[in-house]
């Protein structure tokens, strides 16, 4: 077998290769049957199929294309920096003309696939793709907002799509559905490990049976190998063929079927995707790549036309002034417009402001708002204790505290961080801290001691929101043992987490599955250890983390069809899916946002700080003249209100505004607060 490789190719020639950092892309001639390799370290990490480059099904039966034709390119041209590969084959009465035309961007492989119709009918019912081998078979896959590794605790819950990693097991969706639109997998050992991606510049695609029919990005196991496809519109999972998850619960699933394109005479399709592998990497490190490439291939920084940090924060301290209640023995933020509760962290963030309003009151015009914080944090410091920690929620009519339905530990967590940051910054300040440190103290010995227990054993990442508030406690407070127990929940997470065996999960009350509330938790424990010990090993796990919650953000703006967003010009960049069994966006990016920030400036990475900034302008959008804003824009084919008769076409781009819980706004205000103390405002 002869090895052809393209002189106009970037890099360095290298006994008869060609170097682009670590990849190394050639054509292997097989008696006249050309394929394309990627090759790092002497190794194949990903091919075209044997079968043929190009594959096309020309049918459809039992809900899937069939009667598939594999082409081999027969024709090699190198121009103007592109190797170029031609190959046809004839369908019905005509020719069905293909192209390849690879280079070598920033290190990666981009290639634009073309296909041209030159019959004189129309042909029916076909089937498109991409497809590209790598080795072994698995459940270590990474598609961003859907699949983690397999979705461990998702398939627990039956709520979500797995991917179990067996023979002939296939998984596709959407690409509307991708905050970053790529496959990753990694095999491999402990330190040997080997990754490989397919990224694709996501779009709908022309002459599709379906309205709105966009291309499919999926994943294919054989035998002993699995392919990283793209497909013009068949989407899968669970074992099913044709269907897409369309709704939050078990009954997830609704049939997506007949998703051919119909080529007219003339047609031409073009799809442009990006390759890249490497290897000798740390086990559960491989997606981290693919996550650096998803922010250089789209670089979505660009925030022309965005809502400016000053727009953003002052409607939202307007907004948070109308939820501010005090009587004679309470005060406090409402959670519910309509219903008189109190409810720390999570949805309600009632103590958020009293942070919050102290940072950005130097700014902003805030009523009277060292009066607020004051009262405010007073009285939720009143909360009382039960055998699980502290209540979380307080019904003012009753005028009583009570645990809504279970403990909520993520909460609890959150809740005395904001107390922790609180007193901070109120150091130099007229405010009264002693009912504040009194709380935060007791909270602090009960959840310390629960954790430095010898039968200490969390369920989820949930806890994790625990390593910040000790850590910080244990700097205000100079309680080395407080530093102890967050050091022994960040190093039981990391220990957990950072071979992705299992994957952050379960930082929301409503999700049982992986999601990037429970990545944040871990994110915001380890930069935060980081930053008061100095160990090293603490922001290595906080890029990790952090990265993890980069998947959830999406990096392109999804077209979106008729609808309330398109009457806003919505943008999607910069907002971030929720789980992978809740798969619409929301502004909870928002608050992940300062972290990301922190972590840039940590690693001197530039692409994290405009990160940072995107996340919290972008989430600014869709404020309305009150500064509220609804928690569920729907940029996918998936719904969480009562549409389900409605065909699916006409759900994607509309948006729930009525469930408008206060921690929309809380985290705008926690955030911008964070980023004026780290000099970003």
């Amino acid at each position: 077998m002869k090895k052809l490789f393209s002189q106009c190719l970037v890099g360095i020639i290298l006994s008869g290769q060609f170097l682009y950092g670590q990849n190394i892309i050639q054509i292997a001639d097989n008696q006249g049957n050309k394929s394309v390799q990627i090759i790092e370290s002497g190794s194949v990490l990903l091919e075209s199929p044997k079968e043929g480059l190009w594959s096309v099904g020309t049918s459809w039966s039992n809900s899937w294309p069939s009667d598939w034709q594999h082409i081999h390119a027969d024709s090699m041209e190198q121009i103007n920096g592109h190797t170029i590969l031609h190959g046809s084959t004839q369908i019905n009465t005509g020719v069905l003309k293909l192209r390849d035309a690879y280079s070598i961007q920033n290190g990666r492989v981009k290639c634009t696939r073309r296909w041209e119709w030159t019959g004189a009918d129309t042909l029916k019912e076909m089937t498109l793709t991409v497809r590209f081998r790598s080795q072994e078979i698995n459940k270590r896959v990474l598609m961003p907002g859907i699949l983690y590794y397999g979705n461990p605790a998702g398939e627990r819950s039956k709520n979500t799509p797995v991917f179990r990693g067996k023979k002939e097991e296939f998984a596709f969706f959407e690409e509307h559905r991708f905050p970053m639109p790529f496959v990753s997998r990694e095999w491999g050992d402990e330190q040997k490990t080997q990754t490989v991606a397919l990224h694709s510049l996501p779009s709908p695609v022309p002459f599709g049976n379906k309205k709105d029919q966009w291309w499919s990005i999926g994943i294919i196991n054989y035998q002993e190998s699995t392919d990283l496809c793209l497909y013009s519109g068949p989407v899968a999972f669970n074992g099913q063929k044709s269907v897409i998850k369309a709704f939050q619960g078990r009954d997830m699933m609704e049939k997506y079927d007949e998703a051919w394109i119909n080529l007219p005479p003339g047609t031409i399709i073009e799809k442009t995707f990006y390759l890249e592998g490497f290897s000798g990497l740390e086990k559960g490190s491989g997606f981290q790549y693919a996550v650096e490439s998803s922010l250089d291939i789209f670089h979505p920084w660009d925030m022309s036309g965005l809502p400016t940090f000053d727009e953003i924060l002052q409607a939202k301290i307007n907004f948070s002034e109308s939820r501010y209640r005090e009587g004679v023995d309470y005060a406090g933020f409402k959670k519910y417009p309509n219903q008189n509760y109190f409810v720390l962290g999570w949805c309600g963030q009632a103590m958020a402001p009293g942070y919050a309003y102290q940072v950005l009151g130097q700014k902003y015009s805030i009523d009277h708002s060292f009066n607020k914080i004051q009262k405010s944090l007073d009285f939720l410091s009143t909360t009382g204790f039960y055998e699980s920690g502290f209540y979380t929620w307080y019904n003012v009519d009753k005028k009583e505290w009570f645990m809504n339905h279970r403990p909520e530990w993520l909460s609890q967590g959150q809740a005395m961080l904001n107390m922790c940051n609180a007193i901070r910054v109120a150091a130099d300040s007229d405010l009264d801290r002693d009912k504040w440190t009194d709380f935060l103290i007791k909270a602090a010995d009960f959840h310390a001691a629960r954790i430095l227990s010898t039968d200490w054993n969390p369920e989820s990442t949930n806890e994790g929101f625990f390593i910040a508030p000790l850590a910080h406690a244990s700097k205000i407070f100079d309680n080395k043992l407080y530093l102890k127990a967050a050091e022994k929940a960040a190093d039981f997470y990391a220990g957990l987490y950072l071979n992705m065996n299992e994957v952050y999960w379960g930082g929301t009350l409503d999700a049982s599955c992986e999601d990037k509330e429970g990545a944040y938790a871990a994110l915001q424990g380890f930069i935060d250890l980081y930053e008061i010990t100095g160990n090293t090993k603490y922001l290595k796990w906080a890029k990790h983390a952090g990265d993890v919650c980069l998947t959830y953000t999406v990096v392109w703006d999804i077209p979106l069809p008729p609808g309330r967003l398109t009457d806003h010009n919505f943008r999607t960049r910069g907002w971030t899916a929720v789980s992978v069994q809740n798969m619409h966006i929301d502004v909870y990016g928002v608050l992940i946002a300062p972290y990301i920030y922190k972590l840039g400036k940590a690693l001197d990475k530039e692409k994290y700080l405009k990160t940072a900034e995107l996340m919290f302008r972008s989430c600014g959008q869709l404020i309305d003249p009150y500064g509220s804003q609804g928690e569920q824009p729907y940029q996918t084919n998936y719904i969480q209100i009562n549409w389900k008769d409605k065909p699916v076409y006409e759900r994607r781009g509309n948006y729930l505004e009525t469930w408008t819980v206060f921690w929309i706004t809380a985290h705008f205000l926690n955030a911008g607060a964070m980023l004026m103390e780290l000099g970003a405002i």
